[in-house]
């Protein structure tokens, strides 16, 4: 669907008279239409469509317990001047502007960190802040640190065996590199076949979402990036809670429901 005012143009070629961007608001409305803010979705190939729709259709009948046994990963970026989203204040009329009114911005963002980490149905996992660019070597040293850690925290709390555990990643070249392919392979819990382009199946991308809008409360930006870690680190072990882990988890048939009701393509989380 095009914008309005383009909408408006494409009928004035098309009947030889001008029709203004309010009238086709005005008619689009009567129609049931209302405008939104085209949501980032990843591309998606007719190929990738396909195999998304088939791994949804193999995991439809999965209960809760089944996806409580799941130990979800995935990297995400931090930025020091917080551009991942829309954030608002509270201001009295006539008030000028102080430093919490605004979100700062500076050239070049201001610097960022790149975090791996896991969320499980028992909480969240350890975490790990990657310097540099993570490859197969680091990949595997953050699989036998932080997620050896998390999968003993949680099978402990799930009371679960160790080889009832299922690891998720996605379909990054160091994951699927043969060193991690060959150290996994050792290992007695099993892996989660992943579909390519698929991050709003994984619902750790959830709980990122929300560790940044709480990052976001903060009234002034952090000073550097350690302080920029601490902040990370003290919301993501002190204030994100099992239970919305849990939650998250718990969306899984919902989001696979929608994504076959979609024939393979976006969803809405």
């Amino acid at each position: 669907m095009s914008s309005a005012a383009k909408v408006a143009k494409e009928l004035e070629k098309d009947i030889g008279r001008k029709v203004s961007a309010v009238t086709v608001r005005r008619t689009l409305r009567k129609a049931g239409l209302g405008a939104i803010e085209k949501p980032k979705k990843p591309l998606l190939s007719a190929k990738n469509i396909r195999k998304r729709l088939s791994w949804c259709m193999a995991h439809k009948d999965w209960t809760i317990d089944d996806w409580k046994r799941v130990i979800w990963s995935d990297e995400t970026k931090i930025s020091r001047f917080n551009s991942d989203g829309r954030t608002w204040a509270w201001i009295r009329s006539g008030e000028s502007l102080k430093s919490h009114h605004v979100k700062m911005t500076v050239k070049h963002g201001g610097g960022s960190i790149m975090l791996w980490s896991t969320i499980t149905y028992a909480g969240v996992g350890w975490m790990c802040k990657i310097n540099g660019n993570m490859d197969q070597k680091l990949y595997k040293e953050v699989l036998e640190d932080e997620l050896e850690r998390t999968i003993e925290f949680s099978i402990d709390k799930l009371e679960l065996e160790r080889h009832q555990a299922i690891f998720q990643h996605d379909n990054d070249p160091k994951h699927t590199s043969k060193l991690v392919e060959e150290y996994l392979k050792e290992q007695s819990y099993s892996i989660l076949e992943w579909p390519a382009q698929s991050p709003v199946l994984n619902p750790i991308e959830s709980m990122w979402s929300l560790l940044k809008r709480r990052l976001n409360d903060h009234e002034t930006a952090p000073k550097g990036m350690n302080e920029l870690y601490e902040r990370v680190t003290k919301v993501w072990y002190n204030l994100m809670k099992p239970e919305e882990c849990q939650k998250v988890i718990e969306s899984m048939p919902k989001r696979i429901k929608q994504c076959i009701k979609n024939k393979g393509r976006w969803t809405d989380y």
